[in-house]
C-alpha cells in the first residue's frame, strides 16, 4: 500500500503495485498475519489503487472464504484438540483491463515493507504473544553464497545468513535486519551502481525479485516470475536502468528486467547446467556473460525482424579440457578473460580460447580454482581460491597470443598478497575510501577480511574483522550458569559466544568437524566451565573454558582474548560420527550415541571410566535420560530408523578390575523396544470418516429445512418437488473413495523426542509421517522377541500447524541461568594438555581393548611356539649325533635311513600339506599375477608391439666402426589409408534412377512372367487330363495353320528389316565431308597442351590442368606412397644389419671353436713354443636387444636381492652401482645365460674338432722309458703338423675378423647414402604433410565447389537428355502426321477410283465426303468420368469446331446429305459417308499430333532456355573452381620446399659466379631437363614423319575418288537390268518387299478362331441353361404339392369355420329372445366377420388363378391380393 507522504503531486500517471494472482498457498504464509479469526473463515482485504490524472480511485472489496474443509486444521478429532489458524491470505487479483498502451509506475511510488515481510503467526486459543521472539543478533554468515559480500557506503556492508538480509556497520559493529518475503530464504543480492538501490533475490515457489531504496529500506519495485525455485545471480547494467538476472536448478533462466516498470525486456533459457553468474559488459550494455559448469557463453540483444533477442553463443574449449568458469571479466575490446579450475586464464576472443595464460615454467596462476577476476586502474585483479590476490599488467593480457603448439603464455604478475593460511577467497569490493586501496573479501572458509592492495611500503597486514563458521552448525549449547553459548560445525572448529554482549570469545580448531556439542550440568562442573563435544570420527573432547585474566601473569605473557579454551581430556568410544551426549541426572553417568550403533556409558566420578556400551537396531540420533520426576533412572535412545529403545541405568562393578575385562559390551541389560510403524494414513482416514460424516448430518439439517419450507409454501406440490429434487441430487452425488492405508517402504526417520511420563514418550518424525507428534508407550520387555519383526502404533496423536514441509527438528526446555563468567581453576596453568586423539584411523575404546586381547592371546600362542621349537631343536640334535653314531658302526650292522622313519606316512602328509600350501599361496597372488600380467601385457601393446624391429648395433671386432639398424615402427596410417577422391564425379541421380528403373522394371516384369507361367501351367496341367473335343481340335488345327503362315512371313519381314538395318548401319559408317578422325583431334589436343609455352605454376594465369590438380586424399597417397617406400628401404637395411650381426654371431663362435682347437694342440706343444691365443670377440648386449626382455627365475631373484641391497646400503658404490638400473641387472644376467645357450652348439662343435682332427696320444699310466729314434721321429713330425696347425689356426681367425670388419665397413658406407636419402624423405615428408594440412583447409570449399559443379553437369545432362528425347518423340509425332496426310491422300484417291470419270454426281458427292461436322467425341459416349479432360481443349479447337458448325448449316440449306439423290447410286452414297468418317477421323487425329507437336516445340524452346542457364551457370562454377584451385596453387606455392643441392648442380651462374640471390632460379630434375631436351628431336622426327604420311594420304584419297566412280556407273545398270526384267515378268514396276511380306489375312483368320471358340462355347452354355430348366421345373412340381396341401388345409379350416358360424348364430338367436333389438357390439362383430369370410374367399380365389399359371409354362405369377386393412397400412410414398 502506498504511504501518505508518497502522493502524486506532479499529476503524473503512475500505478501502484498489484497483488500477485499467481501466488500459491505458500505466499499466503508469507503475509501478515491477523492474531484474530471469527467464526472459522479468512478474512482477506485485496485493494488495488489505480491513478489517474489529479484523482485516486480506492477499490476495497471485503471477501470471506470459507475454510477448506479438507485441511487437516479444520477438523477434531478424538484426542486431537481442536486447532484454529489466523491467517490473512493474499488478496485476490483483480481482473485487468486490456489496455493498449501500459501506464509508467510513479517514481515515487513504494511497497509496504509489513505487507512483504515474512511474520510470525499464532493460533487463535493461544496466549503467546507474536512478539515473544525477537531478533537480537546474528552471528551466522552464509559464506559459500556467491556475491554475499556487499557494500552499500564505506561503512554499510550487506550479506544473507539465513531468512535474514543482515546490514552492518563496520565501525559500530552493529546490525539492522531485512526479512525474506518468502520466508524460504534469500537466492543472491545486488547493488545499484550508483549505491541508491540494491536487490533481494528470494527463494521459494516462483520468488520475487525486490528491489529497496537505500537508506530508506522501503519496497521500491517487485520483479515477479523470473523463475522456478531461486535465483542464482544477479547484475545491474553500468548505467543502473537494466537489470539481468539467472535462475538456479531447475530452470535456469535469463531475464533482462526493466527494472523501474517491473516489466521483463528479454528471456531466454541460459544452460542446461547450473550457472554461476551474469553480468553486463560495462563497455557495450549489448553485450552480456554467463558462465557455470562446464561452459562460458556470450550473449547479445540484437534486433531480428521479429523484435529484440538474446542471442547466446557457447563458448568452445577446443583442445583445451573442459572446465566450470566462476570468475570472469569483459575487456574494451570485446575479448572476455576467465579463470579456470587448475588456476590458469583464459583470454576468449569470438567465442574461442585465444591463448592460455600462465605463470613461467608453466606454473599455474592461482592453486586452485580462479573465483573472481577484475580490472581497476589499468591493472587486472584475480581472487583465487588458494587465498592469493594476483595483480597482472592489462596491456600484456590484452595483446597476449600463442606462440606454440601448447597453446600457453607464460607471463608474471606484478604484485601478490597472500592473506593467510587455510583461506579461500570467494569474492572482493573495494571500499571507496580517499587516498586509501583497501579491498573487503569474503573467505569461503567463514571470514571478511580487510585487504590493502596499496603495495607499497606502509601497507597493512590483512586484517580479518569477523570470523563465522563455514558451514551448517551441528550443536548447539547454551551455559548453565552464564549467557554464553557453545557452537559446533563441520569446519572443524569449536566456538563460544557471549551472546549478552554480541561478541565471539574464544575459538578452537581440530582436525575433524564436530557433530555433537553438551554443556557439563552443574553437578559435574559446578563453575559451568566445561563442555563436552563428539566430533565425525567418534572421538568426545572435554574442553575447559576459563577466564585468562585470572591467571598469574608471567614476564614475557600477553592477555590476547577475554576468555580461553583448554582441552582437558579426550577419548574415542565410537567409530562413527557422535550423534548424541547425555549426563545422567545425578550426573554419575555419561552416555554417548553414534551412527555406528552404538551407546557407550561412563563413570564420571572416576575421570569417565567406561563402564560399557550397548548395540542398537540403528543409528542414534538422540538421547535422554528421564527426569527427576521420574522414579527409576533410565535413558531414551531415540535412532533414526524408527527404532525408540529404554535402557536402564548401567550397574558399575567396582570390584572388576580393567585389565580383566576383554569386551566393554553390556549383554545382560533389559532393554525395552518401541519400533515405530507409521499411522499417519488411518489418522488422515479417519478425519476424512469424520469429514464426511459431519458434512452429511449438514445436509440433512438443510434438506430438512428445505422440505419444511417448501412444505409451508407449497403444500403437497412442495412436497413432491422436494423428493424429486432430492432424487436428481443423489443420482448426481457419488461419494468418493476413503483414502487407502498407506505405509512407506523405507521408514520416517525420527527427529527428536521426549519423555513425557515413566515409560511414555512423545516423539517427531520427518517425511511422510511429519505434520504429528505421536504419544508412545514403551511395550514390556522381552528378551526373546526380535526388535525387526516388533511393530508398534502410538497411543495419541497432536496436530502441529504448518510442519508437513518444515517438522519439528529439536524441543528444548525453559532453564534459567544467570550471568557469571567462569573463573579458572587453581594451577590450570601448570597441568599439562592431555595428548589430543589426531588420528581419523585411530583405534576406539572397544576396539583397543580387543586389540589389547588379541596381542596378549598372540604373545602367549608366540611364546608356546618358540618353546615347542627349542624341543624339535633339541631332538634335531640328538638326532643327528645317532646318524653319525650310525655310520661308524660297520656295514652290516647300520640302519638304513628307511628305518629311522618313524611312520612313512608323516613324510607324505608333510608333502602334501607343502604342496596345498603352495596352492594357496598362488591362489592369494592370482590377482596380483594376473593384474602384473596385464600391466605387462599393456606395456608391451604400448611400447613394443607397434614395433617392427629395435634398434640393433653391430660393433666391429678390430676397430672402433659400428652400425645401427633404424627403429622401425609399424607402417603409418597414410600408407594404409586410401581415401576416396572428393573431385571424381559420382553417378547422376538420372543414371541412378535408370538403373534402378530398369531393374525394377526387369524385376517386375520377370515376376510378372513367372506368375504367368506358373497360371499358364497349372492351365495345362489340367488340360492334360482332360479329353479333347472335335471343335477344339479344329480350333487347334486352325490356329497351327495361321502360326505357320504368319511365321513364314515374319521370317520374310524379318529378313527385309534385317537388311535395310545393314544399310542404314552401312550409311551412318560413312564419314562426312568434314569428318576428321579423333586420334588426330586427340594428338592435336596434346600438342597444343604440351607443345609451346612450359608455364610454370607460380605463373598468374597459370591453368591447372584437370589430371594435375590436386587435393587432400591425393596427398594422403602420396604421403603413403613415401612412407611406405622409406619403410621399405629401412626395413631392407635392418635385414642385412641383422644378417651382419648373425654373421658376427656365426664368426664368434667359429672362433670359440678355433680357438679351443688351438689350446688342444698347444697343450702338446712346449711353451717356448706357444703362439698368443687370439682374443674372442664379445657380443654387445645393443647386438642382442631382444634378450633384454628374456628371464628366469634365477634373473628375478638376483634382481630381488640387487633391489634389496640398493634399497638397504647408502654408500656411494652402492648407489652408483643400483644406478645402472633393473635393466642393467636384467641384461647383464640374461646375456651371461643366453650366451651360454647360444654357444652350446659351438662347444660341441670345438669339442668335436678337437677330438676328430687331432690324434692327440693319451699316454697310458706306464713307468717312463727312453724313446726310441722311431718314436722321436714320430714325435718330432707331430710337433711340425701342431706348429702348422697353431699358425693356420691364428690367421684363420684373422682372417674372419678381418673380412666381418670389412663387410661392416661396406655396409656401413651403403648406411650412410640410405641416411641422406631417408633425410631427404623426411624433408618431404614434412612438406607433404604440410601441403595436407593445406588442402584440407581448402578441402571443405572444394568440395562444395565440386559438387556444384557435379550438380550443374548432371543438371545440363539430363536437361539434354531431356531435349533429345523431345527431338526424338516430334521426330515420331511428324512422321504419324505425314502418315495420315498420306492417308488422306489415299482415301480421296480411292474416292476418285470410286465414283469414276463423268459421274454428274461426282460434286455432290465430293460435298458430302469434304462437309465438315460436328461429331459426338468418343470420350463423351464412354462417360461423364473424362468430361473435365473434354472442356480443356485448346480455343483454336473451339473456334474451328464453331466454323466447321456454321459452314455445315450454311451447307445444309443447299443439300441435304442425309438422303441419297434420286437416280444416285445408293452404294456410292454410302461409301462416301464411310470415307467421309474415316477422313474425319484422321482430321481429328491430325489435329491432335498437330497439337501435340506445338506443345513438343514449346517444351523444346523452354528446356533449350534452360540448357543455356544451366551451362551458363555451370561455366561460371567451373571459373569459380578454377579460380579457387589457382588460389590453393598460389598458397601451395607459398610453402618452403627444401631441397639440398650440390654445387655442380647449380647452372645459374652470372659472370662465372654463382650469384647471392637465387630467388629468380627454376629447379629442375635431371629427368625433366633431359626429356625436354629429347623431346625436341622426337618432335622434329615425328614432323619429317608427318610429312611422308600426308604425300601417301593424297595419293590414297585420288585413288578412292575414281573408284567411287566407276562403282556409281556400275549402280546405275544393275538398276536398269531390274526394272527390265520386273517388266517383263510383272508388266509393271513392283515392291519386291510387299511381295514377299504378303502372306494370309490374319483378320479374317483370327475371326475364324473366334467363331469357332464361340460356337463351343455356346454350346457349353445351352447345355448348362438345359440343365438348370430341368432343376426349376423340378422346384415347380415340388411348389405345387406344397399348395396343394396348404388348400386341403384352408378346406377344412373353411368347413369348421361354417359350424362355428352355425353355433354362433344359433347362441344369438337364443339371447336374442331376451333383448328385442340387436346391439351394437354384434352389429359391428357380424360385420367383421362378413369381411375377414370375403376376404378369405379372395384369397382362395387368387391362389387357385396362381395355381394355375403355375401349372401353365412360362405364365407369370401376380403378387397376392392384399387385405383392405393391409392397404391401409402400407405407408403411402410422398
Amino acid at each position: 500500500m502506498k504511504e501518505p507522504d508518497d502522493q502524486d503531486t506532479d499529476g503524473e500517471k503512475s500505478v501502484t503495485s498489484k497483488s500477485d494472482g499467481k501466488k500459491s498457498l505458500r505466499s499466503s504464509k508469507s503475509e501478515s498475519r491477523s492474531p484474530v479469526q471469527e467464526d472459522n473463515t479468512f478474512l482477506e482485504d485485496a485493494t488495488d489503487e489505480t491513478f489517474t490524472e489529479g484523482e485516486e480511485s480506492y477499490l476495497e472489496e471485503d471477501s470471506d472464504e470459507e475454510r477448506l474443509e479438507g485441511s487437516l486444521s479444520s477438523f477434531q478429532y478424538d484426542d486431537l484438540q481442536s486447532t484454529t489458524v489466523s491467517q490473512q491470505t493474499p488478496a485476490p487479483a483483480v481482473e485487468e483491463a486490456e489496455e493498449e498502451v501500459k501506464k509508467k509506475i510513479s517514481e515515487s511510488f513504494f511497497y509496504d515493507y509489513m505487507e512483504l515481510a515474512s511474520m510470525p503467526f499464532v493460533t487463535l486459543d493461544s496466549d503467546i504473544p507474536l512478539d515473544l521472539l525477537t531478533l537480537v543478533h546474528s552471528f551466522g554468515y552464509d559464506c559459500r553464497k556467491r556475491a554475499n559480500l556487499q557494500l552499500l557506503d564505506n561503512s554499510i556492508a550487506v550479506y544473507i545468513a539465513g531468512n535474514q538480509l543482515i546490514f552492518l556497520n563496520l565501525k559500530t559493529k552493529e546490525q539492522i535486519y531485512l526479512r525474506s518475503s518468502s520466508g524460504e530464504g534469500i537466492g543472491v543480492i545486488g547493488v545499484h551502481p550508483h549505491k541508491t538501490y540494491f536487490t533481494v533475490a528470494e527463494k521459494g515457489s516462483f520468488p520475487d525479485i525486490i528491489i529497496y531504496e537505500y537508506p530508506s529500506l522501503r519496497p521500491y519495485r517487485i520483479l515477479r516470475d523470473g523463475t522456478e525455485k531461486g535465483y542464482a545471480y544477479v547484475n545491474f547494467n553500468y548505467s543502473g536502468t537494466l537489470l539481468a538476472s539467472v535462475g538456479s536448478n531447475p530452470d535456469y533462466t535469463l531475464t533482462i528486467w526493466n527494472w523501474k516498470e517491473e516489466q521483463p525486456i528479454l528471456r531466454t533459457k541460459a544452460f542446461s547446467q547450473e550457472v554461476f553468474k551474469v553480468t553486463f559488459n560495462p563497455d557495450n550494455e549489448e553485450q552480456l556473460t554467463t558462465s557455470g559448469s562446464g561452459h562460458i557463453k556470450f550473449w547479445e540483444m540484437a534486433f531480428t525482424f521479429t523484435g529484440l533477442k538474446l542471442q547466446g553463443s557457447l563458448g568452445r574449449f577446443g583442445k583445451t579440457t573442459t572446465t566450470d568458469i566462476e570468475g570472469y571479466m569483459e575487456l574494451p575490446d570485446g575479448k572476455v578473460l576467465s579463470g579456470s579450475e587448475w588456476g590458469n586464464m583464459l583470454l576468449w576472443e569470438g567465442g574461442l580460447i585465444k591463448v592460455e595464460l600462465c605463470r613461467g615454467t608453466s606454473k599455474s596462476c592461482h592453486n586452485g580454482p580462479i573465483n573472481q577476476i577484475m580490472l581497476d586502474e589499468g591493472e587486472v585483479i584475480t581472487v583465487g581460491s588458494d587465498g592469493c590476490v594476483r595483480i597482472w599488467d592489462f596491456e600484456t593480457i590484452d595483446t597476449a597470443d600463442i606462440i606454440d603448439e601448447t597453446g600457453l603464455l607464460e607471463i608474471e604478475p606484478i604484485n601478490e598478497l597472500q592473506v593467510d593460511k587455510n583461506v579461500n577467497l570467494f569474492s572482493m569490493i573495494k571500499m571507496s575510501e580517499a587516498g586509501n586501496n583497501f579491498w573487503l573479501a569474503q573467505d569461503a572458509n567463514g571470514a571478511i577480511w580487510k585487504l590493502d592492495l596499496s603495495f607499497s611500503n606502509i601497507t597493512q597486514d590483512p586484517e580479518c574483522l569477523f570470523s563465522f563458521h563455514s558451514g551448517a552448525v551441528e550443536a548447539v549449547a547454551v551455559s548453565p550458569l552464564t549467557y554464553l553459548m557453545a557452537t559446533t560445525a563441520l569446519d572443524c572448529s569449536v566456538r563460544i559466544y557471549d551472546f549478552a554482549s554480541k561478541t565471539l570469545l574464544a575459538q578452537m580448531k581440530f582436525k575433524q568437524g564436530g557433530t555433537a556439542l553438551v554443556w557439563v550440568p552443574r553437578m559435574v562442573n559446578f563453575t559451568g566451565a566445561e563442555i563436552i563435544v563428539g566430533f565425525e570420527d567418534g572421538v568426545v573432547r572435554i574442553l575447559e573454558l576459563y577466564d585468562p585474566k585470572g591467571l598469574t601473569v608471567f614476564v614475557g605473557r600477553k592477555t590476547i582474548s577475554d576468555a580461553d579454551i583448554r582441552l582437558k581430556q579426550v577419548f574415542k568410544p565410537h567409530t562413527a560420527c557422535v550423534t548424541a551426549l547425555a549426563y545422567e541426572r545425578d550426573g554419575e553417568i555419561l552416555a554417548t550415541g553414534s551412527k555406528d550403533q552404538t551407546v557407550f556409558f561412563f563413570e564420571v566420578e572416576m575421570d569417565y571410566k567406561p563402564i560399557g556400551y550397548i548395540n542398537t537396531p540403528g543409528p542414534v540420533c538422540q538421547l535422554m535420560w528421564s527426569p527427576m520426576s521420574h522414579l527409576e533412572s533410565t535413558l531414551l535412545i531415540i535412532c533414526e530408523n524408527g527404532y525408540i529403545l529404554e535402557a536402564p541405568l548401567p550397574t558399575i562393578n567396582l570390584e572388576e578390575d580393567d585389565h580383566d575385562v576383554v569386551s566393554y559390551e553390556i549383554k545382560d541389560m533389559c532393554i525395552k523396544c518401541f519400533h515405530f510403524s507409521s499411522v499417519k494414513s488411518k489418522i488422515l482416514r479417519s478425519i476424512e470418516i469424520e469429514k464426511r460424516e459431519r458434512q452429511r448430518k449438514l445436509k440433512e439439517k438443510i434438506r430438512e429445512e428445505r422440505r419444511n419450507k417448501l412444505a409451508a409454501e407449497m403444500g403437497e406440490d412442495g412436497e413432491k418437488e422436494f423428493q424429486e429434487e432430492e432424487e436428481e441430487e443423489e443420482e448426481e452425488e457419488e461419494e468418493e473413495p476413503l483414502p487407502e492405508i498407506f505405509i512407506p517402504s523405507t521408514p520416517s526417520p525420527i527427529l527428536c523426542g521426549f519423555y513425557s511420563e515413566p515409560g511414555k514418550f512423545w516423539v517427531s518424525l520427518g517425511d511422510y509421517d511429519s505434520g504429528f507428534l505421536y504419544h508412545c508407550e514403551f511395550p514390556p520387555c522381552d528378551e526373546s522377541r526380535d526388535f525387526k519383526e516388533q511393530k508398534d502404533e502410538p497411543i495419541d496423536v497432536r496436530y502441529l500447524e504448518d510442519t508437513e514441509d518444515n517438522p519439528i527438528q529439536t524441543i528444548t526446555f525453559k532453564k534459567d541461568i544467570k550471568a557469571k563468567l567462569p573463573s579458572p581453576r587453581f594451577g590450570i596453568e601448570t597441568e599439562p594438555i592431555p595428548e589430543d586423539i589426531e588420528d581419523p584411523k585411530a583405534y576406539s575404546i572397544e576396539n583397543a581393548r580387543r586389540k589389547r586381547e588379541h596381542d596378549k592371546l598372540m604373545k602367549e600362542v608366540e611364546e608356546i611356539k618358540a618353546r615347542k621349537r627349542e624341543q624339535i631343536k633339541a631332538l634335531r640334535i640328538k638326532f643327528c649325533k645317532l646318524l653319525e653314531m650310525n655310520e661308524e658302526l660297520p656295514k652290516h650292522m647300520q640302519f638304513k635311513r628307511t628305518d629311522f622313519d618313524v611312520d612313512s606316512k608323516i613324510r607324505a602328509e608333510m608333502h602334501r600339506k607343502t604342496a596345498f600350501k603352495i596352492q594357496q599361496v598362488e591362489k592369494e597372488l592370482a590377482w596380483e599375477k594376473e593384474k602384473h600380467e596385464l600391466g605387462l601385457m599393456k606395456l608391451k601393446n604400448r611400447f613394443r608391439e607397434p614395433l617392427e624391429s629395435d634398434t640393433i648395433v653391430v660393433h666391429a671386432i678390430l676397430s672402433d666402426h659400428k652400425i645401427s639398424s633404424y627403429r622401425l615402427v609399424q607402417p603409418s596410417k597414410y600408407s594404409k589409408f586410401k581415401r576416396a577422391s572428393q573431385s571424381e564425379r559420382k553417378p547422376s541421380k538420372l543414371d541412378r534412377f535408370e538403373k534402378e528403373g530398369t531393374g525394377r522394371k526387369d524385376s517386375l516384369r520377370d515376376a510378372g512372367g513367372s506368375i504367368a507361367i506358373q497360371e499358364e501351367s497349372i492351365i495345362e496341367t489340367g488340360k492334360k487330363f482332360r479329353p479333347k473335343t472335335l471343335s477344339e481340335i479344329m480350333v487347334e488345327n486352325q490356329i497351327e495353320k495361321t502360326r505357320k503362315l504368319i511365321l513364314k512371313a515374319e521370317r520374310a519381314q524379318l529378313k527385309i528389316q534385317q537388311r535395310k538395318k545393314e544399310w542404314e548401319e552401312l550409311y551412318k559408317s560413312k564419314p562426312g565431308d568434314d569428318y576428321e578422325d579423333p586420334k588426330d583431334l586427340q594428338a592435336i589436343k596434346e600438342a597444343q597442351v604440351y607443345m609451346g609455352d612450359f608455364n610454370l605454376k607460380t605463373a598468374p594465369d597459370y591453368k591447372i590442368p584437370e589430371h594435375m590438380r590436386i587435393n587432400a586424399a591425393k596427398k594422403e597417397e602420396d604421403l603413403g606412397h613415401l612412407d611406405s617406400l622409406v619403410h621399405g628401404n629401412k626395413r631392407y637395411m635392418n635385414k642385412c644389419i641383422l644378417s651382419l650381426r648373425d654373421l658376427k654371431v656365426a664368426v664368434v663362435e667359429e672362433i670359440q671353436c678355433l680357438v679351443q682347437e688351438l689350446k688342444n694342440i698347444q697343450s702338446t706343444l712346449h711353451v717356448s713354443k706357444h703362439i698368443p691365443i687370439p682374443q674372442i670377440p664379445q657380443i654387445h648386449p645393443e647386438e642382442v636387444p631382444e634378450k633384454r626382455f628374456q628371464y628366469d627365475e634365477e634373473t628375478l631373484l638376483n634382481f630381488k636381492q640387487q633391489h634389496m641391497k640398493s634399497d638397504d646400503e647408502k654408500s656411494p658404490r652402492v648407489e652408483q652401482t643400483g644406478s645402472e638400473g633393473p635393466g642393467g641387472g636384467f641384461l647383464k644376467l640374461s646375456s651371461g645365460k643366453d650366451g651360454d645357450l647360444t654357444t652350446r652348439d659351438s662347444m660341441s662343435r670345438s669339442s668335436k674338432a678337437s677330438t676328430f682332427s687331432l690324434d692327440i696320444p693319451k699316454y697310458m699310466e706306464f713307468e717312463k722309458a727312453e724313446p726310441t729314434d722311431v718314436e722321436l721321429e714320430i714325435m718330432k713330425r707331430d710337433e711340425i703338423k701342431h706348429v702348422y696347425m697353431q699358425q693356420y689356426l691364428v690367421n684363420r681367425v684373422k682372417e674372419l675378423i678381418v673380412t666381418f670388419d670389412a663387410e661392416l665397413r661396406l655396409l656401413r658406407h651403403q648406411k650412410l647414402k640410405l641416411d641422406t636419402q631417408m633425410k631427404l624423405s623426411d624433408l618431404h615428408h614434412v612438406t607433404l604433410f604440410q601441403e595436407i594440412l593445406l588442402l584440407k583447409n581448402f578441402e571443405k570449399q572444394e568440395n562444395i565447389l565440386q559438387e556444384r559443379v557435379n550438380s550443374l553437369d548432371k543438371e545440363e545432362q539430363y536437361m539434354q537428355w531431356k531435349i533429345n528425347e523431345t527431338l526424338k518423340e516430334m521426330e515420331e509425332k511428324k512422321n504419324e502426321i505425314t502418315k495420315l496426310q498420306e492417308q488422306e491422300k489415299a482415301l480421296y484417291a480411292g474416292f476418285q477410283t470410286a465414283i469414276g470419270e463423268n459421274n454428274k454426281f461426282a460434286n455432290f458427292l465430293m460435298k458430302v465426303l469434304k462437309k465438315k461436322i460436328k461429331r459426338v467425341k468418343k470420350k463423351e459416349v464412354e462417360g461423364d468420368a473424362d468430361e473435365d479432360e473434354e472442356s480443356e481443349e485448346s480455343s483454336e479447337e473451339e473456334s474451328s469446331l464453331e466454323s466447321d458448325e456454321d459452314e455445315s448449316e450454311s451447307e445444309d440449306e443447299v443439300f441435304d446429305d442425309s438422303i441419297c439423290p434420286t437416280n444416285c447410286d445408293v452404294a456410292l452414297f454410302e461409301l462416301t459417308l464411310q470415307l467421309r468418317e474415316k477422313r474425319l477421323d484422321i482430321e481429328e487425329a491430325l489435329v491432335e499430333e498437330k497439337k501435340v507437336v506445338d506443345n513438343l516445340k514449346k517444351e523444346y524452346d523452354t528446356l533449350s532456355k534452360k540448357v543455356k542457364i544451366v551451362a551458363t551457370n555451370l561455366n561460371a562454377a567451373e571459373e569459380a573452381l578454377e579460380a579457387y584451385q589457382r588460389e590453393k596453387q598460389q598458397r601451395l606455392n607459398e610453402l618452403l620446399v627444401v631441397i639440398p643441392l650440390k654445387l655442380h648442380q647449380i647452372e645459374y651462374v652470372v659472370f662465372g659466379e654463382i650469384p647471392s640471390d637465387l630467388s629468380g632460379t627454376l629447379v629442375f630434375s635431371n629427368h625433366a631437363l633431359k626429356r625436354l631436351q629429347e623431346r625436341i628431336h622426337e618432335l622434329q622426327e615425328e614432323n619429317s614423319k608427318q610429312q611422308k604420311l600426308n604425300k601417301e594420304w593424297r595419293e590414297r584419297r585420288k585413288q578412292l575418288i575414281q573408284e567411287k566412280r566407276e562403282m556409281t556407273k556400275t549402280i546405275h545398270k544393275m538398276e536398269e537390268t531390274v526394272r527390265q526384267l520386273m517388266i517383263s515378268k510383272f508388266g509393271r514396276v513392283v515392291n519386291l518387299e510387299a511381295l514377299q511380306t504378303l502372306s494370309v489375312n490374319t483378320t479374317l483368320e483370327e475371326l475364324k478362331i473366334r467363331k469357332l471358340r464361340k460356337e463351343l462355347a455356346n454350346a457349353k452354355e445351352m447345355k448348362m441353361w438345359e440343365e438348370k430348366i430341368a432343376q426349376m421345373r423340378w422346384e415347380l412340381m415340388m411348389k405345387t404339392k406344397e399348395h396343394t396341401r396348404k388348400l386341403y388345409q384352408m378346406n377344412d379350416l373353411c368347413i369348421e369355420k361354417k359350424k362355428l358360424d352355425s353355433r354362433l348364430n344359433t347362441l344369438q338367436n337364443q339371447q336374442g329372445n331376451a333383448f328385442q333389438g340387436l346391439r351394437e357390439a354384434d352389429v359391428v362383430a357380424r360385420e367383421e366377420v362378413t369381411e375377414l369370410i370375403q376376404l378369405q374367399a379372395e384369397r382362395i380365389s387368387a391362389l387357385k388363378e396362381e395355381i394355375a399359371l403355375l401349372r401353365r409354362k412360362g405364365g407369370l405369377i401376380l403378387p397376392p391380393i392384399q387385405s383392405p386393412q393391409e392397404k391401409e397400412m402400407q405407408p403411402v410414398d410422398l
